[in-house]
């Protein structure tokens, strides 16, 4: 069954053209959102003007070959290792949660315009990787949900606690586990049920891709080069002339130590 393209028998009723269409315009929303995220909350202003601030105090310059070391660095370690996150369960969550992710929407790109009908069979992996993303999302995204985000003893905020800025992980949730269920029903024959999950599934999808400006989605877009440019902040000297960032251990007036809080 994860070897099973769901895809492919969607093609009796759905015309190939019209799925690369609707992800076609999933696209366009993703891009769109975040521009118009970027505009509204002006980061882009303030990346910029922030790096040529950094640049300008900058205690020593860099070098190109530098620049491309603290690039290949960042890639390395805090995009693709999440090393941002202290806290290892956190990672791991994280991990499970952006690889499942990247998996999916892959695979689904692939079977949608490479292997849209039964007269075009997807070679095993590529479903097997679409079945397995989507239930990494769901491991990540629900252990961060129930176990990881929710911190009751140290803020008495419980699992049903709600805000915008949820919009992203629940909406990814959503998706993931529509699409893993309407997977198995369609598989299993199941006509009706496997349909009403289907189009539970796309409207998951719409509301992942189509509400960026207002959830976390273009967040993922703006860390790596917020992490770039702290690197080379770090390298050039300039950080040394700021006081210490408000999340690092540090002693104040009254000789309190403060810690990182117990879900961080």
């Amino acid at each position: 069954m994860i070897t099973y393209n769901p895809i492919a028998d969607l093609s009796s009723f759905i015309p190939p053209i019209a799925m690369q269409i609707y992800i076609v315009a999933m696209v366009i929303l993703v891009i769109g959102g975040t521009i118009l995220d970027t505009l509204h909350k002006k980061s882009a202003k303030y990346f910029f003007a922030s790096a040529r601030e950094a640049e300008a105090r900058a205690r020593r310059p860099l070098g190109s070959a530098e620049k491309v070391s603290i690039a290949v660095k960042t890639a390395l370690h805090d995009v693709a290792a999440s090393g941002e996150f202290c806290n290892t369960r956190r990672r791991v969550a994280h991990l499970l949660t952006m690889y499942g992710f990247i998996f999916f929407v892959l695979a689904t790109a692939v079977l949608v315009f490479a292997y849209p009908t039964p007269q075009t069979p997807a070679p095993a992996y590529v479903p097997l990787l679409w079945h397995l993303g989507a239930l990494m999302v769901c491991i990540g995204g629900y252990w961060f949900w129930f176990r990881i985000r929710v911190d009751v003893a140290a803020e008495g905020h419980p699992w049903y606690r709600v805000v915008r800025a949820d919009l992203f992980i629940l909406s990814l949730l959503a998706t993931n586990t529509f699409a893993l269920i309407w997977s198995v029903l369609q598989w299993a024959g199941a006509g009706t049920w496997a349909t009403a999950f289907f189009w539970l599934f796309v409207l998951s999808a719409t509301v992942l891709f189509g509400t960026v400006l207002w959830s976390k989605f273009a967040h993922m877009f703006f860390k790596p080069a917020a992490a770039y440019q702290r690197r080379v902040a770090e390298a050039n000297g300039y950080l040394d002339d700021l006081p210490p960032p408000a999340d690092e251990p540090a002693q104040y007036g009254l000789g309190i130590n403060r810690e990182l809080p117990r879900h961080y």
